[in-house]
């Protein structure tokens, strides 16, 4: 790790998509670290090619063209380090969505303990729990060992006991685990993590270690009843994760060589950068990143150093797309639509998308189509993941979304939205933020690259993060209110630095913008009406210092829950006329 910008390395980050291939590069200019460039090309983990390495130095080409600089040498093998001629680079980092969701079964003892922080583990790769075996499992043992069987798991999670406490039951359970894998074929038997009981261990090695070749240890993510710890096992997880892949992934091993080991999952890697801003943002809000992409979407929130990763591949936009209406309706997703669309030829549009995930909106019906889908996807991401957020975490009202500032998005369904003020209302829509916060786009998808780069290079992405790397949208404003259609429910005036200003009434189901530009400062007065409540209290005035954006000030007037009418027309009508007013007409 460098300490001086004077050891100042390059670093190229590459990270491997469902449906896209980029490379990053990172450079020191002008004593600083910047991202430089980057470069894109199809993702080959499937057929024909089916080798993720081809992608990469495709993508890694496609960054050559860009930059002038020669980082593969003849053969199409990365220079690193890099030369004193100027070609190469220092270092590498990979990040890794693209593969099969992997199937995990968990174990454990009390469904609301152990079993819970398995499932919270599960979720922290591309993984989708298919079964649960607890004490609460009446099924006969002979049960469990035929749906393992059937379901054949990539991975088993093994959780349960405080440090010191319950054995004889997590060693009970065990038993259809180990019978289970001695009759699957040796190279069909899953990968095993354990991460309960500490005192255990000997005994799960002496009971299980000559059925797995693959058989993990972390530490006990219950040490006590109230006591959860997920990120050792976590860390862990992630490095089975990655092992899982090599051996799916042709192409995946030459990564890991040209990256000395620095692969990650790209779920997780996003986990870590939060876990970094939770740190560095000193504030009683927590801080929201978003990401939707055809694998999956993944949330992660930070909280005082705390953080929370959830990564939900059945939320995706890519081939587990129709795995959607297993949780929503094709009704329930065609209400976010500014367009009159048959549920028809919504679900022909799914199963097309989903055969062809790479696939662009090539029309305005496709456009709308897909933005509908993200919405709904992120929707039900979202409230899936506000159940793991800590109850301490700051609200302004029981039961909605904490307070957060600010909100990260990335992902390719924000790539694809055509501009800031479509990408804007998908978040207004999906996330439904509450109080006052700014929104950041990470329309470069940088995040999860830096956190994979921040275990090698720390300086790396703090001045990255400063650079300007990233759109700011701007400040959003979302009082907590119901109230009629047309009711005033705030009224705002914005001061410029030049002592000039602007004043909005808001009506109840608006959004009103008021203009301030990137660079700029200004003071925000804020008159809730009707008990609106912005932060400051029910009813309760105040006044912030905001910071310009893309859309400067935003207000969302629709009230918290967002509810749309339930008549078509005039719920199509508001959605275009929210955004015409965003500039996304």
């Amino acid at each position: 790790m460098p300490v001086s910008l004077i050891d100042g390395e390059s670093l190229l980050a590459i990270d491997v998509g469902a449906t896209s291939t980029r490379a990053v590069l990172f450079d020191v200019v002008d004593g600083q670290y910047r991202f430089i460039s980057h470069g894109s090309a199809p993702s080959t983990a499937d057929a024909p090619i089916r080798d993720v390495s081809e992608g990469a130095r495709n993508a890694i080409e496609a960054l050559q063209t860009v930059t002038g600089r020669t980082l593969l040498d003849v053969n199409r093998n990365l220079i690193a380090p890099a030369q004193g001629t100027g070609t190469g680079v220092d270092a590498l980092v990979v990040t890794i969505s693209a593969g099969p969701t992997l199937k995990s079964v968990i174990v454990g003892l009390l469904a609301d303990v152990s079993l819970e922080s398995a499932r919270k583990l599960s979720e922290t790769i591309y993984a989708t729990v298919v079964d649960a075996i607890g004490l609460n499992d009446h099924r006969p043992s002979d049960q469990q060992i035929d749906t393992i069987l059937r379901l054949r798991p990539d991975l088993i999670i093994i959780t349960g006991g405080t440090d010191g406490g319950a054995s004889l039951s997590i060693q009970k359970m065990l038993e259809p685990i180990g019978l289970a894998c001695y009759l699957l074929p040796e190279e069909k038997r899953p990968s095993v993590l354990y991460a309960g009981n500490q005192k255990l261990q000997e005994g799960v090695k002496g009971s299980l270690g000559s059925l797995f070749k693959d058989l993990h240890f972390a530490s006990n993510v219950r040490p006590s009843l109230d006591t959860e710890d997920l990120e050792p096992a976590a860390r862990e997880l992630s490095r089975m994760y990655v092992n899982i892949r090599k051996k799916q992934l042709k192409g995946l091993d030459v990564l890991d060589t040209w990256a000395t080991g620095q692969v990650l999952p790209t779920g997780y890697a996003m986990g870590r950068m939060m876990r970094f801003l939770s740190r560095l943002y000193s504030t009683s809000k927590g801080i929201l990143s978003v990401d939707i992409g055809a694998s999956a979407s993944v949330i992660t929130a930070g909280f005082h150093g705390k953080s929370t990763l959830s990564v939900y591949p059945q939320f995706g936009l890519g081939e587990n797309l129709p795995l959607l209406l297993q949780h929503t309706t094709l009704e329930n997703i065609l209400r976010w639509s500014p367009l009159d669309i048959s549920a028809g030829v919504l679900r022909d549009y799914l199963y097309q998308k989903s055969l062809y995930p790479s696939a662009i909106p090539a029309t305005v019906e496709d456009q709308a189509i897909s933005q509908a889908i993200a919405r709904e996807a992120l929707s039900l991401a979202m409230r899936k993941a506000q159940a793991d957020f800590p109850r301490s975490a700051a609200t302004l009202r029981p039961g909605m979304l904490p307070l957060f500032d600010p909100i990260l998005a990335g992902g390719g369904a924000l790539s694809d939205s055509g501009n800031p003020g479509h990408g804007l209302m998908l978040l207004l829509d999906a996330i439904q933020p509450i109080g006052i916060t700014t929104v950041i786009i990470d329309q470069n998808n940088l995040l999860p690259l830096l956190g994979a780069a921040s275990s090698r290079n720390s300086l790396l992405p703090v001045q990255v993060l400063e650079s300007g790397a990233f759109l700011s949208i701007g400040t959003v404003v979302a009082p907590v209110i119901k109230a009629k259609y047309g009711t005033t429910i705030l009224r705002a005036t914005l001061t410029y630095e030049n002592e000039t200003k602007t004043r909005v009434e808001v009506k109840f189901g608006s959004i009103e913008v008021l203009p301030l530009s990137n660079g700029e400062s200004g003071e925000l007065t804020l008159q809730p009406l009707a008990r609106a409540d912005v932060g400051f209290g029910s009813g309760r005035a105040g006044k912030i210092q905001v910071s310009g954006g893309a859309l400067g000030v935003v207000i969302d007037g629709r009230g918290r829950p967002l509810q749309l009418p339930d008549d078509a027309v005039r719920r199509r009508e508001l959605i275009k006329k929210w955004q015409w007013t965003l500039g996304g007409g």
